[in-house]
């Protein structure tokens, strides 16, 4: 079994094939038989896993077992404490409200490379970093779930998945390594655990499609 982390850049897609204009995993992956563990938007950055361990997958990305990813979100405005409160504790999305998280501000902001094409600037608006740890992944929920409390998403990088962390992990934008034993083991034993803390909170339910 091997399992890949890799620093998804802002413009790919999260398959290895392009997508029109905007390029796949095959120019930066050059390892055959993994597949993405998950997602990331085109317009998002950060970790994503690619791996050829069904079981493993299926254990990190099925909603039902609340596997936790950390995100840095740059917003417009600065949220006060109502805003981050609503987000820690659901908003609605698409008509179902988003499962509780953790949400702060990041000061000062965080130590991240500037992106490849910049972030649309307003000099009379100001912007802020937070820090959401979610236990799920619906489609744009991120993006979604800071409009809904009033701050559009301008930047939005996964910073870890479980245990482990984008700049632990030692890579830049663009560059992949395979997991070491002691990373792989971690990440196995923080869905096992995941999908143990699931079941007591009686959360396993049947999936649904997002």
């Amino acid at each position: 079994m091997t399992i890949v982390a890799l620093w998804k850049p802002y413009g790919y897609v999260s398959r290895f094939t392009d997508e029109g204009a905007h390029p796949g995993l095959a120019s930066l992956v050059t390892l055959e038989g993994v597949y993405p563990i998950g997602r990331l938007d085109r317009d998002s950055e950060g970790l994503l896993l690619l791996g050829d361990d069904g079981a493993l997958a299926h254990a990190l990305t099925d909603p039902r077992g609340a596997h936790p990813r950390t995100y840095w979100v740059q917003v417009e405005r600065v949220p006060d404490r109502s805003a981050l409160a609503a987000l820690a504790r659901g908003v609605v999305v698409q008509g179902r409200r988003t499962r509780p998280a953790k949400a702060r501000l990041l000061a000062p902001e965080p130590p991240l490379p500037p992106r490849a094409v910049p972030i649309r600037f307003r000099k009379s608006v100001p912007t802020a970093w937070l820090e959401l740890v979610l236990g799920e992944g619906r489609n744009r929920q991120v993006r979604r779930m800071t409009a809904a409390i009033g701050h559009p998403t301008l930047r939005l990088v996964r910073v870890a998945i479980g245990p482990l962390e984008l700049t632990a992990l030692g890579l830049a934008p663009g560059a992949w390594r395979a997991l070491t034993r002691d990373e792989e083991r971690a990440l196995r034993e923080s869905a096992a655990t995941s999908w143990r803390v699931s079941r007591r909170r009686g959360a396993l339910r049947p999936a649904s499609r997002t």
